[in-house]
Formats: structure tokens, C-alpha cells, sequence
């Protein structure tokens, strides 16, 4: 929704180009992916079909957009028009329900429809390639290699692994082989002609039977019940999942899932985070023997576009992706499941601004699928949706298997010496269970040794040169890294204001921790899982399996490890800080400390053996988390539901958030109060702001907002589509850049 100085020029540039086949050309309509929230025309010989991929001249450059349709009766203009320079498909790309769902999106987050559009298109094609396959190179074994016994690699385990992967049909490229088992040993069986290369061509079309690769688990009758109800469902519907960390909600998808599959259609997963899909890969790999892929931000374009094009054609049973998955089409979908619908991660951030969660619902609906939302802690949107009977509510109150509920113990810091933000307590519980031979983790949302460098002696903080905020200490590296704009300096032998040598870290983070508990516990391996730890590629799949695998008693981690993981033989959890949020100006906050809390305390006693919670605060007597505690999440978030609807906050109220940022303050500021004299003014309408974000200067640039509150949704749509056309003329707004955010989740 920007728009700029070099925007306008190009608009003109291809407004007054010059085409001499004007008079003899069928006009369309094409949607180009810039910031501009509008069509644009050109000639073309023949108009291709609707939704087809068109190169057309924009400025100076080339650009892929999507044909519109053509325009029965063009405007008399006194520019010509530029021609399509080619018509990049035959039929449309997209499936009929991903470009309605598409161009609803747009229409209800007020985004650009181009932009939008290419939104759900692999960057491939994007780009302009072909929407199919290419060939690749694959192994297959040699007749040497399909009779050789397999005993005879017995000292070499990675050759021998490799060849019975072959030997079985497995399609291996490679980069799989090199994801998964050895290139060395792949040279190895080429040089003993065991195995040898061809030029594979993925097949177009679908080739796979439904089949169980192992039988489902023995469920509880709250499982029962809730894979009953979504199978015995007259109409489809969503359905909110809602059970206990540890409940056995994987073990309900894969059985609703399996009722889908055995009819020939497929299935879509979408989980919040690239960490939670190889874990999920595998346990759908290991129940079911049907072609399953993924699509997430990780893969290279190629492999994207590969997966994209098995969902489409029907090639792939089930699609397991991140958010942006959602705009997967399907040759035959039956159901959507959303997994931890709670995680703020399934909101698109920047750009085009859209709710996976809530686009799933979309989609179930036009496409009459079922879709499950399930978490341990659902958003307070969704609650509020059960409660107005637009979802259907299926519970799991009780842990599966023999797991128990986890116990939940508090202390109170005030005035006691902290070692790395470790109490004595806390220390002698850890001690003890360690002894016992069982798992430990310790949670702090802070990545790096130290959230700040100060000086000793005057005081001083090394303070961000770009933004306002302080460098974390990164000590193994030697340097201090802004976490909010990526600047990095090495840490000064000196304070920069009275030159003192005395700099030490202020606070703890996860760096510190490692290194803390290292000393603390010398005979019990630390292992790390944060941002900074698992930077190279693989890495984070190797340490969840370290720690599922019990390898490393103690373990350290952000919100990486607190989503979704199963660590058996954790049974001892402890948050270090979790008193920030309590006090937070964002009216979300309490909701998302609840979450937290819960979910990183599901995390413990997850087996046979009974786990606990250690909470660090100075302030035990708060009520929300005396609420949390005594009463559960579900308790609390029906409490702090009845707060929303006091104060007409989401989900009662509506939102929508201008955000403005400029080198100079008042630039920011000026744009923001001129979209808010444009707004017209209405009784179920408030506007707050102009005011600065929370960070107000963040990259070297002033952050200001304006937020928009109604009580109804429609009353919010119509005042954003009949105000936005005028917004995007102020000439206040040419020297900022711009957006706008329907339904914000974040404030920062």
C-alpha cells in the first residue's frame, strides 16, 4: 500500500508509451506485482484467459502479472498503450479456489492485488519459468548393486544404508542424498558400480494409493470422540482442537486424516515454524506410505516449485508447509489442519500483511473442506469463535498415555542472589534431577551472553547507532549485535565516554546461560538451541534429535524449543524472566505470556515420569499468574476474553493500523496525521495517533502509528475502501513509506 516519487514516475512512463498496434489490439487488463492498488492496461493480439501470466513492459523493466480480463469498451485516452510482450501460459496457474481465496485476501487486507497475487506463486514462476517440471539427476541401483548382499557393507553403514534406501524404490537426488546420507559414500557405491545416475522426469500426473505405514495408536475416549465427530460431520466445518500439551492432538489429525486419504484426497498441514516440519515429516512419513511433501522458506526455489506443481497435479498426498502454504493449490483437497493456531507466526509481518489461520477458514469455506485448528492455548479469536458457534469445539483435557499434568512451583527472586539468573533453588532442583538421570530445560527469550555492554565506572550503555535499542554481547564472537536491525561492532576495550576498561554484560542470555550451567554442572553436557546455534543448514534437526534423544541432560533454549517439541525425558522445566510482560503497554501481552508460560511447560513430564514448572518472578502475588497457575489456560483466557469485551478490543472490536517511518520525525508524523483528517468521522469509528511505535527509531528511521478502532468489521471495510484512493494522492505520503495492517498482531 506505499507509494512513492519513483512509483508515480513509472505509472507515467507506461501510461504515455507509444504503440503503433493500439487500434488493432484486444485491450487487457493486467495486475502487476507493484505497490500500487490498481490495474493497468495494454494490448495484446489475443486475450488470453483469465488468470494466465503475462510479461509485460513496466518502465524500464520487464515484469510477470496476471491477466484481468479484457476491457469490452477501453476509455478514449490520449496516450497509446504499451503491448504484452509475451503470454506466459495457456491455461491459468492457479487454480480457480486459490484465486478466489487470493483476490478476497486482497480485498480484505486492502493490499495490492499484483502483489497479492504473486504472493502465491513459487518464485519461479514469479519470474517468468515454465510451471512444470525440470529434469533432474537421480541414482538408482545397478543389477550389481540390486544383487549384492547388503551384509557385505556391514563396515561401511552409510554405503549400506544408502544402497537398501535405492534397492527399495526410494527416488533419491542429490541433494536429498545430501541432506539425508552421505556424498562420500555416494561416490564410493558409483566408484564399485553398485549404483549409478539418470536423468529423472517427475510424472504430472498422480500415481499414489492410500496405504498405512504403521497402525494408528490405541485412542483415549476424548481422541475417539473428536475424530468421531469430525468423521460423522454433515456439513464441513472448522473445528477447534483445543487439549492439554501432550494430549495426542497429532494422533487425532493423523486419524481424521486417514478417513480423507482413503478416499483419494489430499491433505494441507500448516505449521507456524520451519523447526516443527521435519519432526512432523516424519511422524506422517512413519503412519503413512502415500507421497508427502513440504513447502517452507528453507527449500531452494527449484525444490519449491517442484512441490508446488505434486500438490497441484495431485501428485502429493499431503503438503506440509509454513504460512504461505495456504496458497498451495490442490487437485482434490479434503481437509486443512492447522497446527498451533494460537503462534503469532502464521501472521505475515511485512509486505502483504495476512493471517494463515484465518485464510484457512476462508478456504475451508469456499472449498466445503473441513479445517482443524489445534493448540494447548488457542488464540482468544478462536475461543470467542467457539463461543459464537462458528466453530465446532472438540476438547482433550487428559495426557495421553501415562503422561501426568505438570506441577507448577513459583519463586520469588526478590532479594536473592542470582547466578546467571539462576536462584539457589532453582540450582539445588536442577541438581537433583540430574542425579536422578533425567532431562533438564532451562527457557530465557534472550539469545547472545548479554542483553547490554555497560561500563562500570560512569554507567555508559552501548547504546544502537541506528536504532533505539542497546547491542546484545555476543562474547563468542567477539561483538555486539543490534537484534533489531542486524548492525554489529566488535566490543571497544573502552567505554566511549570516560575511557574505563571496566565493560561488563549486563543481564543474561542464552550464551551466558550455556556457559553458567557448564560450571555449575561439569559432568552434564550443555546444549544450546537458539537463532545463533543452529544458523547452519541441518543444524537445528540434529540438536532436536540430540535432545529428544536424551544426548544432552541440560538443555538451553528460546521460543525455538518451546513450540510443539516432544522431549521425553525432560522432566524438569525452568523460566527465568518471564516478569517483562506483565507490565507490557501491548494489550496482547497477557495473552501471550499465558501461552508461553503453558506451552513451555508442556514440554515437562511429557513420559512416565512427573514433570515441573519453575517460575522465576519478582512479582508471585500478580494476579494473572496466580490466574494461570490455580486456575489453567483455559480459565484465564476466558477471563481476559471478558476483559476484551469490556474495553471492545479484539475480538470485539475491530482494528486497523497505519504505520509511517521517515528519516526525519516529523516527515512520519505529518504522513500519519494527514491520513487521519481524510478519515471520515463516525460515531463507531476511533482514531488514536499520530504516535511513535514502541521503538521509535529502529534502522535509522522514525516509526510512528495510527490505529484505527471499530466495533464492526463490514463499518471498517467500508471506511478503508473508500478512503484509501484519496489516502494514496496526499502528497505528505511521498516522502515516508507506508503501510497499512488489518487486524495487527504486533505493536512494536
Amino acid at each position: 500500500m506505499r507509494q512513492c516519487a519513483q512509483h508515480r514516475t513509472i505509472a507515467v512512463m507506461n501510461a504515455t508509451s507509444v504503440n503503433s498496434n493500439a487500434n488493432t489490439s484486444t485491450v487487457i487488463q493486467v495486475a502487476v506485482p507493484v505497490p500500487l492498488a490498481r490495474v493497468f492496461d495494454y494490448d495484446c493480439d489475443q486475450a488470453p484467459a483469465v488468470g494466465t501470466r503475462v510479461q509485460v513492459p513496466f518502465g524500464a523493466r520487464q515484469v510477470v502479472g496476471f491477466c484481468m480480463g479484457a476491457v469490452p469498451t477501453p476509455a478514449a485516452s490520449e496516450f497509446k498503450r504499451k503491448a504484452v510482450s509475451k503470454v506466459l501460459d495457456e491455461q491459468p496457474v492457479l487454480s480457480e479456489p486459490v484465486w478466489e481465496l487470493l483476490q478476497w485476501a486482497a480485498d480484505y487486507y486492502q493490499h495490492p492485488v499484483g502483489e497479492v497475487l504473486a504472493h502465491g506463486l513459487p518464485v519461479l514462476l514469479r519470474q517468468g519459468e515454465a510451471a512444470s517440471y525440470q529434469t533432474t539427476q537421480a541414482y538408482q541401483a545397478t543389477p550389481a548393486g540390486q544383487q549384492l548382499e547388503l551384509n557385505e557393507l556391514r563396515n561401511a553403514r552409510q554405503q549400506q544404508r544408502l544402497l537398501a534406501a535405492l534397492r527399495s524404490g526410494s527416488l533419491l537426488r542429490r541433494d536429498i542424498v545430501a541432506q539425508e546420507y552421505s556424498l562420500s559414500a555416494l561416490k564410493a557405491l558409483q566408484e564399485k558400480e553398485l549404483i549409478e545416475a539418470y536423468q529423472h522426469q517427475p510424472s504430472a500426473e498422480r500415481d499414489w494409493t492410500f496405504a498405512i505405514g504403521s497402525e494408528p495408536l490405541q485412542l483415549n475416549p476424548e481422541q475417539a470422540l473428536a475424530v468421531a465427530a469430525i468423521g460423522a460431520a454433515q456439513q464441513p466445518q472448522p473445528y477447534l482442537l483445543e487439549g492439554v500439551t501432550g494430549s495426542g492432538k497429532t494422533e487425532v489429525y493423523l486419524q481424521a486424516m486417514a478417513e480423507v486419504l482413503r478416499k483419494g484426497k489430499q491433505v494441507l498441514v500448516i505449521v507456524p515454524e520451519i523447526g516443527l516440519t521435519p519432526q512432523t515429516l516424519r511422524r506422517f512419513q512413519k503412519r503413512f506410505a502415500v507421497p508427502i511433501v513440504m513447502l517452507h522458506s528453507a527449500l531452494s526455489d527449484r525444490e519449491r516449485l517442484d512441490a508446488w506443481l505434486d500438490a497441484k497435479n495431485g501428485a502429493a498426498a499431503i503438503v506440509i508447509g509454513t504460512r504461505s502454504a495456504i496458497f498451495t493449490p490442490f487437485s482434490q483437497l479434503g481437509m486443512i489442519v492447522v497446527d498451533e493456531e494460537h503462534d503469532s507466526s502464521l501472521k505475515q509481518q511485512e509486505g502483504f500483511r495476512y493471517h494463515a489461520r484465518d485464510l484457512a477458514v476462508v478456504r475451508g469455506h469456499k472449498e466445503r473442506v473441513p479445517v482443524i485448528l489445534g493448540s494447548a492455548t488457542p488464540s482468544l479469536e478462536s475461543i470467542n469463535n467457539v463461543s459464537q458457534k462458528r466453530y465446532a469445539h472438540l476438547q482433550l483435557t487428559q495426557r495421553a498415555g501415562q503422561a501426568r499434568p505438570t506441577r507448577h512451583m513459583v519463586v520469588d527472586i526478590k532479594q536473592m542472589p542470582l547466578k546467571a539468573g539462576l536462584s539457589v533453588p532453582l540450582i539445588e532442583r536442577m541438581r537433583e534431577e540430574l542425579e536422578r538421570g533425567q532431562q533438564v530445560l532451562v527457557f530465557i527469550n534472550r539469545r547472545g551472553f548479554a542483553p547490554a555492554l555497560l561500563c562500570h565506572e560512569c554507567g555508559w550503555l552501548a547504546q544502537c547507532r541506528r536504532c533505539d535499542a542497546y547491542y546484545t554481547v555476543h562474547q563468542r564472537q567477539q561483538q555486539l549485535q543490534c537484534h533489531h536491525c542486524g548492525d554489529q561492532l566488535r566490543i571497544p576495550a573502552q567505554c566511549h565516554d570516560c575511557g574505563s576498561t571496566q565493560l561488563v554484560g549486563r543481564g543474561v542470555g542464552t550464551e551466558q546461560l550455556e556457559q553458567t550451567l557448564t560450571e555449575l554442572f561439569p559432568d552434564f553436557p550443555v546444549l544450546r538451541i537458539d537463532r545463533d546455534s543452529t544458523r547452519r543448514k541441518g543444524s537445528l534437526q540434529k540438536h532436536l534429535a540430540d535432545a529428544t534423544e536424551n544426548k544432552f541432560p541440560l538443555l538451553v533454549g528460546t521460543q525455538m524449543i518451546a513450540k510443539g517439541h516432544h522431549f521425553p525425558h525432560v522432566t524438569l522445566v525452568a523460566m527465568l524472566d518471564i516478569d517483562g510482560a506483565l507490565y507490557s503497554s501491548d494489550f496482547r501481552a497477557a495473552e501471550r505470556l499465558g501461552q508461553l508460560i503453558t506451552q513451555v511447560a508442556g514440554r515437562a513430564g511429557r513420559a512416565s515420569a512427573p514433570g515441573t514448572v519453575v517460575l522465576q518472578t519478582h512479582h508471585p502475588e500478580h494476579d494473572l499468574l496466580q490466574d494461570l497457575i490455580h486456575n489453567g489456560y483455559a480459565a484465564f483466557a476466558r477471563s481476559l476474553l471478558r476483559e476484551r469485551e469490556l474495553t471492545q478490543l479484539p475480538p470485539f472490536g475491530q482494528l486497523a493500523l497505519f504505520r509511517a517511518e521517515a528519516h526525519e520525525a516529523q516527515h512520519a508524523q505529518a504522513a500519519l496525521q494527514a491520513i487521519a483528517d481524510q478519515l471520515p468521522r463516525h460515531p463507531q469509528l476511533m482514531v488514536l495517533g499520530p504516535m511513535p511505535a514502541v521503538m521509535e527509531r529502529r534502522a535509522g528511521r522514525y516509526r510512528y502509528q495510527l490505529l484505527l478502532q471499530c466495533q464492526q468489521r463490514g463499518l471498517r471495510q467500508q471506511i478503508l475502501q473508500h478512503s484509501l484512493p484519496q489516502l494514496q494522492q496526499l502528497p505528505e505520503l511521498r516522502r515516508v513509506r507506508w503501510s497499512l495492517d488489518v487486524d495487527p498482531q504486533d505493536f512494536s
